[in-house]
């Protein structure tokens, strides 16, 4: 959602350097020559309290541990494809929540914005496109002021790409394009987009801060929610295929192998290249036999998966249940751009520098309201697709839509993950992890079925430990 050339050289330089001093992506550039010395290195780095998604990763064994122990259906292979579908909209969430958190800020509204974006796209798509009919013409207009003001401010600030998705997101809704459910599908990320701009232009040019803006908010969305849909009622999704394969339906055991094939290829490629022309070049880089090491891995653990889910998994052999949920490749590609934006582009950099020290990136160039603004934006455009995926898991939206613990639970699976709560660390990849430390918890309980009071404390005990070894982890490194 923003525009890579935001400033001057010196804010180049300047964002490299607080990034590295965030200990965020660069930690490498001191030049193991072996996997000895990239491990020698990496506890040293851990006892110096930068332990990243360590704790998370540990949490996600042990809990497997535990609930297996307790119950062995938590790793039959229906309950593993359930728990990845039950996970996906807190990853999506908690993706988008990770930019602001960067920022050392927090969106609360982000659950709820995800029901208003999700109550627009389910009115469009059941409603033949007439949003003004749906609606009602003021809440209607409202919608389209909320649009205009979006773009203006946008537009303002330079994000040329946001400024394109709520203009085309506009003129689906104007033009009634909304009953064809990819266009239904845009809008809804298109609404998230002004939603994340209406919020960021509070945050950074009005100076309010993130947490009374995205509480107020949290609250307003839930009353918009209301009047779209109406107290205690609901919109059905289920009958828009499109929708409703993405939580409900699974690739085929082919498909599911070649993009494995594909994805894995690509990734070794890549690293494994890089690293050769970073050696031959003569500069520091990650050892060959470590990232060959760790290509295969991960080739062997998505391998795994992907042979667990292509298994039968229904009661019998005539009711056939089998393959990757789709909505698995949906999470893989969101986790692999956000990826790349924050760790291989200049706006990334700048994320960083701005989290890290935002007067030091002030005054090496950067516009920081511009950075600020945009976090917003990219976390509530992650809403408006974690909207689509709830209601493809529900079935429809309801009314309470994202109301409940949601946006706790997207903060939560961030920090559980590894990012951190003050800002400059952090990487998306902790949204994933974390929303499946979450995820496991209601899902091992349920086998067990003790009620949501268990589910409830031992999620708050968890997050609450997650936050406690984020400032032990921050305290360690500022003294060493």
């Amino acid at each position: 959602m923003t525009d890579p050339n935001l400033t001057t050289p010196a804010a180049d330089v300047a964002a490299t350097s607080a990034q590295s001093t965030a200990a965020v992506d660069f930690a490498n550039d001191i030049g193991p020559r072996n996997i000895g010395e990239s491990f020698r290195l990496y506890t040293q780095r851990v006892r110096g309290g930068e332990v990243g998604a360590l704790p998370a990763v540990a949490g996600v064994v042990i809990l497997a541990i535990i609930f297996y122990s307790a119950n062995s259906l938590f790793l039959s292979k229906s309950n593993f494809a359930n728990f990845l579908t039950q996970a996906a909209p807190i990853a999506v969430l908690a993706m988008g929540s990770i930019f602001v958190l960067l920022m050392g800020e927090i969106d609360l509204s982000i659950g709820t914005a995800s029901g208003v974006c999700a109550a627009t796209m389910a009115l469009g798509v059941t409603r033949n496109g007439d949003l003004n009919a749906a609606l009602g013409t003021p809440t209607y207009l409202a919608l389209l002021l909320l649009l205009v003001v979006a773009i203006g401010i946008t537009a303002r600030y330079r994000l040329w790409i946001a400024t394109g998705v709520i203009v085309l997101g506009g003129i689906f809704i104007v033009t009634k394009l909304t009953q064809h459910a990819p266009a239904a599908i845009f809008v809804s990320i298109a609404v998230g987009v002004a939603i994340g701009s209406l919020i960021g232009f509070l945050v950074a040019h009005v100076g309010i801060p993130s947490f009374i803006v995205t509480l107020a908010l949290f609250l307003a969305w839930q009353g918009v929610l209301l009047k779209f849909i109406g107290q205690g009622a609901a919109i059905s999704t289920q009958r828009v295929d499109l929708i409703n394969k993405i939580e409900n339906e699974n690739l085929s055991a082919t498909t599911g192998w070649v993009l494995w094939v594909v994805a894995v290829g690509i990734y070794s490629a890549y690293t494994i290249g890089r690293s050769l022309q970073r050696r031959r070049a003569k500069l520091t880089g990650e050892p060959i036999d470590l990232v060959v090491l760790r290509a295969l891995l991960i080739a062997v653990v998505t391998g795994i998966a992907i042979y667990v889910l292509n298994e039968n998994r229904g009661r019998t052999v005539f009711a056939k249940l089998q393959g990757v949920p789709y909505v698995v490749p949906i999470i893989f590609i969101l986790l692999v751009v956000g990826t790349i934006v924050l760790a291989k582009t200049r706006y990334g950099r700048y994320v960083y520098a701005v989290g890290g020290n935002t007067e030091a990136a002030r005054r090496a160039g950067i516009d920081v309201k511009r950075i600020r603004l945009s976090v917003f934006v990219i976390a509530s455009a992650m809403a408006g697709v974690a909207g689509v995926i709830g209601a493809s898991r529900q079935g429809g939206v309801p009314s309470d839509f994202g109301s409940h613990t949601d946006q706790l639970y997207a903060v939560g699976a961030a920090v559980i993950g590894g990012t951190s709560l003050f800002g400059g660390r952090g990487k998306v990849r902790d949204g994933v992890i974390g929303a499946l430390v979450i995820a496991m918890i209601p899902n091992g309980l349920g086998l067990k079925n003790l009620g949501s009071s268990y589910e409830f404390m031992i999620t708050g005990l968890v997050l609450l430990l997650a936050a406690s070894v984020d400032a032990i982890s921050r305290r360690r490194t500022a003294t060493s």
